[in-house]
């Protein structure tokens, strides 16, 4: 490509993008597609021959819109931000155009010093200690992400704990001990399993009812550690949790680490820009005992990702777990030590001239600009939250001193909660004008609602706490339906069994009337019959007059009755003559 097709197709793209961002409003704000159909959309061989960029840019319509889940979407109330603004996104046109490696000053200087100078910039910008200057023992640099920043703070508190022997030796994963909440980004953990020391070596701290990091319970875990024999290497601080924007008190924290020589980092990749506000900067109060602290810019200072940005109190702690200086490497800027090679300060060896981007929007807003940009979201969130305290439909599940508010929707006591909530969430996604995510406070479901997309407005918080109810109202109303249903289902399935049992008793009453009934026909026939039939001497009978026979005889023997003089015989002849 020619730099005149450059100049005439940069123009083509630069419109491009003025025209999503017009009409951004009229996409569904989570994408529609299911898994598989955006490669289903691509030929299944890369092109042999060159295309007209027309067709590329046909595509972007065609192929990757219907895939994008608009994070620049004024309905985008989702995990955090990840915003951009128009300087951002010129700011990294002219990086890739420029197409600098800044791995090292000599590389490269105005890709050192102008991120120097940012970063110092930031510091004073949000009150951070005079420590994390350039001017002083540390300083700053952007990294790709906080997990970066998160992962690099721990092999610069490994290298401090073990005095240099981790670089030489490796970690003893038995010997350190890590310390976060369990409210703390999982990337801590994970920090620490790159790092080499695993799972077991991380100890998670006690939260009080504020979901903050308790500094009794991290000092009883600390001295039970120091006395089973481990070295604390590590406390991880957040100033505005993932989940619900929690803050740990640094200022307590900080002086126990610094008893237990313990490095302290803070973590405050969403809320720690918000410290350009002077008013917010409260959330912060402890933050000079830090050895590290990491805040990302794209998160909510309209900066395009990848803009975390990172300081240091002790820079040498940093640069002697991570530099190492190959002979193709060495120059003579970095021999006289008068020169800061950022290769030293990440995980990466090649890094973008990512501070440009930075530069471009801290010229273009100002700092009045950006603190504008954090109070007006600061303040919806607030007025949302007030919403939701005199609705009887929601709980304010956190506090919310920032732009995120966690909301629980009331249910029914015959609905279960967290199936509700979630269905609530779903609908409401489902819709494509708002997208929200979920988290839970105390083990329950609970509706975060993350104020931060640079084109969001007022109107649009006043929209999704209406979509909020409307959904609720409908949800809540169905949940009756179907219990009144169900009970009235119940009702007729318990009529039907009584009729069931009244018709069972009916049939089994009717049975024994008929079997008693016809019992005694049986039993009057039997008697009719035997009325009707001849007396016959049965063989008993006969027994009977037998014995009685007998007992006459015998009695008869044994008292016999007198008899009566036979008459005399007179003579036969005499009797004749007689006659």
């Amino acid at each position: 490509m020619t730099p005149e097709q450059f100049r005439q197709h940069g123009h083509e793209v630069v419109d491009w993008i003025a025209d999503y961002w017009t009409r951004i409003g009229s996409f569904p704000v989570r994408s529609q597609v299911s898994p598989g159909d955006v490669r289903a959309s691509l030929p299944a061989s890369a092109p042999e021959q060159g295309e007209p960029f027309s067709a590329v840019l046909a595509d972007l319509d065609r192929v990757v819109l219907p895939g994008v889940t608009h994070w620049q979407h004024p309905g985008f109330f989702g995990y955090f931000p990840a915003n951009t603004s128009g300087p951002s996104v010129l700011g990294d046109l002219v990086s890739a155009g420029l197409g600098v490696q800044g791995m090292s000053w000599v590389t490269s200087p105005a890709a050192t010093e102008l991120e120097q100078h940012v970063l110092d910039w930031f510091a004073e910008l949000m009150g951070l200690p005079e420590s994390f200057r350039s001017t002083g023992t540390g300083g700053g640099v952007v990294q790709d992400s906080s997990s970066g920043a998160n992962l690099v703070a721990l092999l610069a508190a490994l290298h401090r704990a073990s005095k240099g022997a981790t670089v030489r030796h490796g970690v003893r994963p038995e010997d350190h001990t890590v310390y976060v909440s369990a409210e703390t980004h999982s990337s801590m953990e994970k920090a620490a399993r790159i790092a080499g020391l695993g799972t077991d070596a991380i100890r998670v701290v006690e939260v009080d009812g504020d979901l903050a990091m308790s500094p009794g319970a991290l000092r009883q875990r600390l001295a039970r550690d120091v006395a089973r024999g481990y070295t604390p290497v590590l406390v991880c601080a957040t100033v505005g949790t993932t989940s619900t924007t929690a803050v740990d008190p640094l200022a307590e924290l900080g002086p126990i680490c610094q008893e237990y020589g313990v490095w302290l980092h803070v973590d405050a990749a969403y809320a720690g820009v918000s410290a350009v506000v002077p008013e917010l900067r409260a959330l912060q109060a402890g933050v000079e005992w830090a050895d590290s602290y990491t805040t990302d810019a794209h998160k909510w200072l309209l900066t395009g990702f990848d803009a975390t940005l990172f300081w240091v109190a002790d820079r040498a702690a940093l640069t002697g777990a991570l530099a190492i200086l190959p002979e193709y490497l060495r120059n003579a800027a970095t021999d006289t030590g008068a020169v800061v090679d950022y290769r030293d300060w990440q995980i990466e060896l090649g890094r973008r001239f990512r501070a440009l981007k930075l530069w471009f929007v801290v010229r273009w807003y100002g700092a009045e600009g950006l603190r504008e940009h954090i109070r007006s979201h600061v303040a919806w969130a607030q007025e949302l939250a007030g919403w939701a305290d005199a609705d009887d439909r929601f709980d304010v599940a956190a506090p919310h001193p920032l732009s995120l508010v966690c909301l629980q929707p009331r249910w029914a006591a015959d609905v279960d909660a967290d199936v509700a909530t979630m269905t609530l969430l779903d609908r409401l996604n489902d819709g494509g004008e708002v997208f929200l995510t979920h988290t839970t406070v105390g083990g329950a479901a609970v509706l975060r609602v993350a104020i931060g997309a640079p084109t969001t407005t007022r109107e649009h918080v006043q929209r999704v706490w209406t979509l909020l109810g409307e959904a609720h109202d409908w949800l809540a109303n169905d949940f009756a339906e179907q219990a009144r249903e169900r009970r009235e289902a119940e009702r007729r399935e318990k009529a039907a069994a009584e009729e069931q049992f009244r018709a069972n008793r009916a049939a089994q009453l009717e049975a024994e009337a008929a079997a008693a009934a016809e019992a005694a026909a049986a039993e009057a026939a039997t008697v009719e019959a035997a009325a009707a039939a001849p007396e016959v001497e049965t063989p008993a009978a006969w027994d009977e007059s037998a014995s009685q026979a007998a007992a006459q005889a015998d009695l008869a023997e044994a008292d016999p009755e007198p008899q009566a003089d036979p008459e005399p015989q007179g003579d036969p002849a005499a009797e004749a003559g007689t006659d």
